[in-house]
């Protein structure tokens, strides 16, 4: 497995992804109306595994720029597609990845990553990589499964069986705790942690951390 294949991974489920309903929709509106305030409206915005641009479309207007990015070229491809439908001028999708946008000159006043941090391969590289993204004081806002608190059935059972049948995608394994340490080592002050899960059992911290 390699980030080409999770790639096409997603590639593959982007169609049925696109049709599939919010889980928690009060959680969900939670996080957008914490993340909104966050974000002021001179702000330069990077979401990172913005999937199908749900979240992009809700957030993007209301900062200066909102550059919303995939690895999948499908996922984006859809995304685009409802732009085209729901036209916002503030907002541009791109495919890319955290590495490939290293050497763009500009600099984040914000970056978001949902659903995002437990797909990543070299978590430490990758938060060094939004670290060098952000401008001075930046905030990296995060909301992402843990999967080291999950059911130890499902953790050390059903995703391996289900990944080598290319059933699911990677998933690291950390625990809350364990994130935290990994943000905070990457050069972040942490502002806040919260749940906003309104029903189940939710391991998705939301993460608020400032550049150091």
């Amino acid at each position: 497995m390699s980030i080409g294949s999770d790639a096409r991974f997603w590639d593959r489920a982007s169609r049925n992804y696109a049709k599939g309903a919010v889980a928690d929709p009060t959680g969900y509106e939670r996080t957008l109306t914490r993340t909104r305030a966050l974000l002021g409206p001179g702000d330069r915005v990077l979401e990172l595994g913005c999937g199908t641009g749900t979240t992009a479309l809700r957030l993007a207007g209301n900062v200066r720029d909102y550059l919303a990015t995939d690895f999948s070229a499908e996922m984006i491809a859809i995304a685009k597609e409802r732009h085209a439908a729901e036209p916002m001028p503030t907002l541009t999708f791109q495919v890319a990845t955290v590495e490939t946008l290293t050497s763009e000159p500009t600099r984040f006043n914000a970056i978001l990553g949902f659903n995002y941090l437990h797909l990543i391969r070299d978590l430490p590289g990758t938060l060094r990589h939004i670290h060098g993204l952000l401008a001075p004081e930046g905030l990296f806002i995060s909301k992402t499964p843990c999967v080291g608190e999950m059911n130890p059935l499902i953790r050390l059972a059903l995703l391996p069986a289900m990944r080598a049948i290319g059933k699911a995608p990677y998933a690291g394994v950390f625990r809350a705790s364990e994130l935290g340490e990994q943000i905070s080592a990457a050069g972040f002050d942490s502002l806040a942690t919260e749940n906003h899960a309104t029903k189940g059992n939710d391991n998705r911290p939301y993460i608020v951390a400032r550049k150091r």
